[in-house]
């Protein structure tokens, strides 16, 4: 198999809760814009991203949130909510998801244009048909009260 020599990645996911609504972001329709190594262009996501070098998890967190809506959270106020297993024909990824269920400070921005192009807040009972298969499977955790997803 010629993908014997790939390791997977590490990814967080952030799920921000306000009165039963979830944030999600849509990915730009352009691959290369969309910048995933899971791909998912055109669907909706929660923030997040990959874990740097030495990193904590929440920290990664904290960071990828401010760094694609532009608002700081609190990273002690994260609850983990999911681990899932995603992988792709070419890339695989360990998820770990978290609930931030605190109020913003603010309404998220669009921090990143040519990655993210807008952000809206979506009802649990009420969420797009086409949700990142990472993001898809924290909120799956969180409502099936489950922690791990393969």
């Amino acid at each position: 198999m010629e993908n014997n020599h790939k390791k997977p990645g590490v990814g967080v996911g952030v799920m921000i809760l306000q009165n039963r609504k979830v944030l999600l972001g849509r990915r730009h329709d352009d691959p290369q814009k969309a910048d995933s190594q899971l791909h998912g262009e055109g669907t909706w996501t929660m923030p997040g991203g990959k874990l740097d070098f030495q990193e904590s998890l929440r920290g990664a967190a904290e960071r990828e949130v401010f760094e694609e809506i532009g608002l700081k959270i609190d990273k002690n106020k994260l609850q983990f909510i999911s681990l899932s297993n995603d992988s792709v024909k070419d890339a695989h990824f360990v998820t770990i998801g978290f609930l931030y269920g605190e109020p913003l400070t603010a309404e998220p921005k669009v921090m990143e244009p040519d990655e993210i192009v807008e952000w809206q807040w979506f009802d649990l009972d009420d969420l797009p048909k086409n949700i990142f298969f990472p993001s898809k499977k924290i909120l799956n955790n969180f409502i099936n009260k489950e922690l791990f997803n393969e």
